[in-house]
């Protein structure tokens, strides 16, 4: 699910922002993203096109001509509505301290959201937390992914949305043990999709725990699933 840092100039009410900064995601975790990318992208657009291509052909098949592009228009807009929702609990241990944890999961690059920063064609800083640009249907769709840590709760939260929509909230307990940090995350998802998504969410689960050990993190218990609405 994906321009420059700009200043904005609003109105006196209104605070300004400041030119988000560059970053550079950790290359270990990059390399796992880029598998991740090599076949969702593919297997999400194949999905796609059997679904348009074998619907179409059967409407066509079997009903007159009108009825048959009306159902293509309604099967069109089915694959799009969203139904599923996403969300789960994950427990990992690492070997870093839990200040250093916790920065990690507080900065631009949570190790959780590996699949957004990881894929996106840039990752800025800003006061707020860091930008994602992300790009799909080559370069014909675009989607800015904004992630704002609350570092005065705890567990921390991180609250991510896409084009100024709400997207999910993670909460991440951080503890440390005598041999090394324990980190609880819950996920919610907080933007339903349709089924046109579903590969993706397989593929990244796939993908998951590789990407989180990149990160030098392991997966000690994961419970994630689908929900439909």
């Amino acid at each position: 699910m994906e321009p420059e840092g700009q200043t904005y100039h609003a109105a006196a009410s209104t605070p300004r922002r400041m030119p988000s900064s560059p970053v550079d995601p950790p290359n270990e975790a990059l390399a796992v993203a880029e598998r991740y990318r090599r076949l969702e992208r593919p297997l999400s657009a194949g999905f796609a096109l059997l679904v348009a291509v074998g619907g179409v052909a059967v409407a066509f098949t079997f009903l007159p001509f009108l009825q048959a592009v009306v159902a293509a228009l309604v099967l069109a807009a089915a694959v799009q509505l969203p139904v599923f929702g996403s969300g789960g609990t994950t427990r990992l241990r690492t070997d870093a301290d839990p200040e250093t944890v916790s920065e990690s999961f507080a900065g631009p690059t949570p190790p959780v959201l590996a699949f957004q920063w990881g894929v996106a064609d840039a990752v800025r800083r800003t006061d707020d937390g860091a930008v994602y640009d992300l790009s799909y249907l080559f370069g014909l769709r675009s989607v800015e992914m904004r992630v704002e840590p609350t570092t005065e709760v705890d567990p921390l939260e991180l609250r991510v949305t896409a084009d100024g929509a709400p997207w999910a909230t993670y909460r991440v307990s951080v503890a440390g043990t005598d041999d090394g940090t324990v980190v609880d995350v819950t996920v919610d998802s907080d933007r339903r999709f349709g089924p046109n998504r579903v590969p993706q969410w397989f593929v990244a689960e796939r993908y998951r725990e590789a990407a989180l050990a990149a990160q030098g993190y392991t997966v000690e218990r994961r419970d994630h699933s689908l929900s439909v609405l």
